[in-house]
């Protein structure tokens, strides 16, 4: 894969797929621009080498259909507020028009394309549709991580019609960080994986059984483990079927000298989306009237024993169903923890990276990820469609 720095991009169209799938609220303004003001480096740096920056994006799920609602007119002005550029804006990502927008572009303009996903032929792949969008440049550049385990068209097939191409510095530097992390890591490596189920993560931690030192688990999916040593999880979320699985994974810890660590107690609720019972009860005295939803304190404690002592550290997942003030604790104490810990520390997930971020702690950790489900492909194992187009 060539690099960014490797291209002259000098007079040249740099078409760039960029990730602008942000929040909006009811009056269509960017609730957060983590993932355009991630993107502004490789922006600048295509300004600097003399390119004519095109970007391209899909916001939301309009199903193949226009929308105001979904139109990407809602980020311009938070788009020129980081980046000082004007913003030329095209009402279709494949109008005929646009190749000669992009030539005219002046010094200190950039031309926004239509959402990619008013056409259903970007998600289907269509090469006719890519070939209409590959047109426009000369050059492409892939810095949508966060879309990178999908193969739409314009993530692969533009890619693949584009003789010069090559990953943006944001796209790069996930890359740079996820190898850092998991493939070329300092040793101990600490893997904490959290959320509800089991099933949605089986792939991940069958890959990591044979890559990490220590493997937390937390959130619903731990439920699951303790329910099948024998535990009774009272009405917590778990998932039966999954036991021989866990039966299975368990041995390949063993065999690969990881070691598992689950929580020993739990905060209580009803439900989720209700108050907590301020009950703490220990992993082998759940009453059944009850759920874990949240570790407990003195999870908290042996948990932060081992990160303290972990040189890489790699976290998906919240520890309990943290959206609840009353089930946020263990998620903080977990923050918290890698936050004070040496070892380089890695965050991956839309919940995850969104806890962080709630606490007011981005700055203490190395590196938060914009991709959720990219960031839990490349956990598993597998190349991201994405990346294979930029070789």
């Amino acid at each position: 894969m060539k690099s960014i720095a490797d291209l002259n991009l000098k007079d040249k169209v740099v078409l760039v797929r960029a990730d602008f799938n942000v929040p909006l609220d009811a009056d269509l303004k960017v609730t957060n621009n983590k993932r355009i003001r991630e993107f502004i480096p490789t922006l600048k740096f295509i300004q600097e080498k003399g390119g004519k920056p095109v970007l391209m994006s899909h916001l939301g799920r309009p199903d193949g259909k226009a929308s105001a609602k979904y139109s990407l007119k809602s980020i311009i002005a938070e788009l020129e507020k980081l980046s000082g550029a004007k913003v030329i804006f095209s009402e279709d990502c494949i109008s005929e028009g646009n190749r000669s927008l992009a030539t005219n572009l002046k010094v200190g303009e950039i031309l926004l394309l239509e959402n990619l996903r008013f056409h259903a032929a970007e998600q289907e792949g269509s090469e006719d549709f890519a070939k209409k969008i590959a047109a426009i440049g000369d050059v492409y550049i892939n810095d949508a991580f966060g879309t990178a385990h999908r193969a739409d068209a314009s993530m692969f097939a533009v890619a693949k019609l584009s003789h010069e191409r090559a990953p943006g510095l944001l796209m790069q530097k996930e890359l740079d960080y996820f190898n850092k992390a998991l493939e070329n890591p300092e040793r101990p490596l600490c893997v904490v994986l959290g959320g509800a189920k089991v099933s949605s993560k089986l792939p991940v931690l069958l890959n990591l059984a044979s890559k990490a030192d220590h493997l937390i688990i937390g959130g619903a999916m731990a439920n699951t483990f303790l329910a099948e040593q024998g535990l009774e999880v009272g009405k917590s979320l778990h998932e039966k079927e999954m036991f021989p699985e866990i039966v299975k994974l368990q041995e390949l810890l063993k065999k690969n000298s990881c070691k598992l660590h689950l929580p020993v107690d739990f905060r209580l609720g009803e439900a989720f989306d209700k108050p907590g019972s301020g009950q703490v009860a220990l992993a082998d005295a759940l009453p059944a009237n009850l759920s874990a939803l949240d570790i407990g304190p003195k999870s908290s404690e042996i948990f932060a024993k081992v990160l303290k002592e972990s040189k890489t550290i790699v976290w998906n997942g919240p520890m309990g169903a943290f959206e609840n003030p009353d089930f946020a604790e263990g998620t903080l104490d977990l923050t918290k923890a890698i936050a004070e810990a040496s070892g380089l520390s890695v965050v991956g997930g839309g919940d995850t990276v969104a806890a962080v971020e709630q606490m007011g702690l981005e700055s203490s950790f190395d590196f938060l990820s914009t991709g959720g489900g990219a960031f839990l492909t490349l956990m598993e194992g597998v190349e991201l469609p994405g990346i294979e187009a930029l070789k």
